[in-house]
């Protein structure tokens, strides 16, 4: 009898989001082809209109979130939308997304799902001012749309806007900075890679503004238990990856309060890892909510390594941080490209305590002191006041932006 062989199909990861990418483009120049040509015929039947033919627009100004954590960075630029009673639609890749708990009447939210559906949905994206969080536009499978005529990036934390993995940023038209220092940066990547010059707007930070308003109305814990806050970024040179353990094991004090905030990310790239964590440590408290102001307002000190979470507790609360940048490594960020070292590590050496492996021994004694030193305060108000400019006018001066980048698209005939 004759045996067929038989054959096993396999797709690595890659290789699988190059093929997806290669059927978008392919589906999207489809659909851009007989939609021209649609248009084209219409224009040939019914003639110009007004003096020019435009294709409808899904949406004249759009947002579009990754999920409800980026709430808070999104919402006062949709309540000004909602105050200036001027049409946006909102999509998100979440279901239970904050926004649609708000009555709106301007703002319009949809959910368009999560990973590559989100991603077929925004290629085909039809809109004149599209403002997104997400990094990598044209570098990974989120691609630009044909009909989407400008594409802005807001920061979503107040530290370089050079420090996203490479060529985060470079594909954006226009970006909105939290401080003026952030351009400096920018402007060089633009000159070593010859990029498309950028139009620039120093906004503020919106989640910053929101944290203000709502740590306003918290409840102070009364004698609460001394409380250290984990709250790194994710990665290999993060403050997980490289001390894990050794780090858990050496806070593990009786009658501390250790809360473990891992990054959001790290639920997804690092699941094994923190299930590992989360079992050797039941008494830690692990913090998995939206939104980090919580865990920062019961923090008497924070631990963490090249987050921009650190500038969030150091700003909305003036008190101490340890940082861990020892396995931070450059060349997997923009800022690898540049030669002088990235503003965040500059502004921590004048008011964190660096933290390294060897100190972890004497880490109740460094934690002690570092709490009990009030020199560092002034340090912190300086780096502040350099990254978090416009504090409390952010929503507002995000919108001047978005709305004057399409009255410059479309001339002063349209509002």
């Amino acid at each position: 009898m004759m045996i067929k062989p038989a054959f096993l199909l396999y797709i690595d990861p890659g290789t699988g989001s190059m093929l997806f990418s290669i059927f978008i483009g392919l589906a999207a120049a489809l659909y851009f082809f007989f939609r021209t040509f649609l248009i084209k015929i219409k224009y040939l039947v019914l003639g110009k209109r007004n003096g020019r033919s435009r294709s409808r627009k899904r949406g004249e100004y759009v947002i579009y979130s990754e999920g409800g954590h980026y709430w808070p960075v999104f919402k006062p630029v949709a309540d000004e939308f909602e105050r200036r009673e001027t049409g946006l639609l909102y999509l998100t890749s979440s279901e239970d997304d904050p926004v649609f708990k708000n009555s709106y009447v301007h703002v319009h939210p949809e959910f368009i799902g999560a990973g590559n559906r989100a991603v077929a949905s925004l290629n085909f994206l039809e809109a004149d001012v599209c403002l997104m969080t997400t990094p990598g536009l044209e570098v990974y499978q989120l691609k630009r749309s044909k009909l989407c005529g400008h594409y802005s990036h807001i920061l979503h934390d107040t530290g370089d806007a050079t420090c996203y993995r490479l060529f985060g940023i470079d594909w954006y038209d226009s970006i909105l900075l939290s401080g003026e220092y952030q351009k400096a940066d920018i402007r060089e990547l633009e000159r070593l890679r010859e990029l498309p010059r950028k139009e620039l707007y120093v906004i503020g930070s919106t989640y910053l503004d929101v944290y203000r308003e709502k740590i306003k109305n918290f409840p102070r814990e009364k004698d609460h238990p001394f409380t250290v806050l984990v709250s790194p970024s994710w990665g290999p040179g993060a403050l997980l990856s490289a001390l894990g353990e050794k780090l858990l094991d050496s806070i593990k004090e009786p009658g501390w309060r250790i809360i473990v905030r891992p990054h959001p990310q790290s639920k997804i790239s690092e699941t094994i890892m923190l299930s590992r964590l989360e079992k050797k440590y039941p008494s830690f408290l692990w913090d998995y909510q939206d939104e980090n102001v919580e865990s920062l307002s019961k923090a008497d000190i924070m631990i963490s390594d090249f987050s921009g979470i650190i500038f969030d507790y150091a700003f909305l609360f003036d008190k101490p941080v340890l940082y861990h940048r020892a396995a931070f490594n450059r060349e997997i960020y923009d800022a690898g490209d540049l030669e002088q070292e990235p503003w965040k590590f500059q502004a921590l050496r004048s008011f964190g305590v660096e933290l390294a492996e060897g100190d972890l021994p004497g880490i109740k004694d460094i934690i002690l002191k570092a709490v009990s030193n009030t020199s560092f305060s002034a340090a912190r108000l300086k780096a502040k006041e350099r990254a978090w400019q416009n504090e409390g006018m952010s929503g507002s001066a995000a919108v001047d932006a978005l709305m004057g980048i399409r009255a410059r698209m479309y001339g002063a005939d349209k509002k």
